[in-house]
């Protein structure tokens, strides 16, 4: 269990604190502890979940038949990735597989995020699951910046990539940094004359100062579909010219192959995501995947070097060993 200094804390906060205290530390009752504190039994419980949900306390659980542990281990030695492996039962839906992806990855984050860092953060349905588990964490001189553009043909996407984005800003009292510009160009020519933008090039320069990315894997192979394949980003000659070049997914709509390989795919010149050079440049990279359908996605992933630290289901995770 993790203590944050109670100084400047509400009351409620404070009540939970010494709650949590008392029940994980001390090893007293909720009804000892509903004695101590003056109030009832159920008050006690909602204190305690008051301080799991705020990041008072976390709780860790350990086993020596700890099968994904040992599927972290082994992921590790093959790939060289740190890896969190959420244990999820085999008939669980792919809506449900993300969602407690999703949560397990939230509480994770709180774990890397500190104070004058700047933190790159993709959109995309993964991403905007994980966004809405956030646990409130204070820092200062924080920041958030978009990776890449969310408007098309059919949105200005800003709603869409704000909401997201403010999710994260909120969670971590970071400033937020928004990057107004289209997903993916119509003309590569057009992309390079933005970019020399002094507006665009502010965004670009906090990107290349970035010291984590959090990001969702793109796969036109999704059961849960990724957004970037569904939400009017791409059109059919876009999707033909990736089935040629035998794209396999993308991170931050920057596409690449089964064997991380991205040269010769014309869409990346078109695309406003950050270079994957730049990308292996971020120190940390976090990666968060559900789905056996993104598998191949994933492959390609590991082989480009995109990924630091992986968060992923079990199955999943099982699947890319036996491959």
């Amino acid at each position: 269990m993790a203590k944050h200094p109670s100084n400047s804390l509400s009351g409620k906060t404070r009540d939970a604190l010494t709650a949590a205290q008392l029940y994980y530390l001390q090893d007293l009752t909720m009804d000892a502890i509903a004695r101590e504190l003056h109030t009832s039994r159920s008050s006690v419980s909602r204190l305690l979940s008051h301080a799991r949900d705020t990041g008072l306390v976390t709780i860790n659980v350990s086993s020596p038949l700890d099968v994904p542990r040992q599927l972290e281990s082994d992921i590790r030695r093959r790939f060289g990735v740190v890896t969190h492996v959420v244990p999820i039962p085999e008939h669980t839906s792919d809506v449900d597989r993300l969602d407690r992806v999703a949560l397990t990855a939230a509480r994770i984050l709180g774990g890397f995020v500190e104070s004058n860092m700047v933190i790159g953060v993709a959109w995309g349905a993964t991403m905007t699951a994980v966004s809405r588990h956030l646990t409130p964490k204070h820092t200062h001189n924080s920041r958030i910046v978009q990776l890449n553009g969310a408007a098309n043909p059919r949105t200005t996407g800003l709603v869409y990539a704000s909401e997201l984005l403010q999710r994260f800003g909120t969670a971590f009292g970071a400033a937020v940094q928004q990057f107004a510009v289209p997903a993916l160009f119509d003309d590569p020519e057009t992309k390079a004359a933005m970019w020399r933008e002094r507006s665009v090039r502010r965004v670009l320069d906090i990107q290349h100062s970035m010291d984590m990315t959090v990001f969702g894997l793109g796969s036109p192979f999704a059961v849960v579909p990724s957004h970037v394949y569904v939400g009017g980003y791409l059109d059919e000659d876009d999707l033909a010219s990736m089935q040629k070049a035998n794209v396999v997914g993308d991170v931050a709509t920057v596409f690449y192959r089964e064997d991380g390989s991205s040269d010769g795919i014309e869409i990346n010149t078109r695309s406003s995501g950050p270079d994957l050079d730049v990308q292996r440049r971020v120190a940390r990279r976090v990666c968060i995947v559900s789905g056996e359908s993104k598998l191949q996605s994933l492959r390609g992933a590991l082989a480009a070097g995109l990924i630091t630290d992986l968060i992923v289901d079990a199955t999943t995770a099982r699947l890319l060993l036996a491959s």
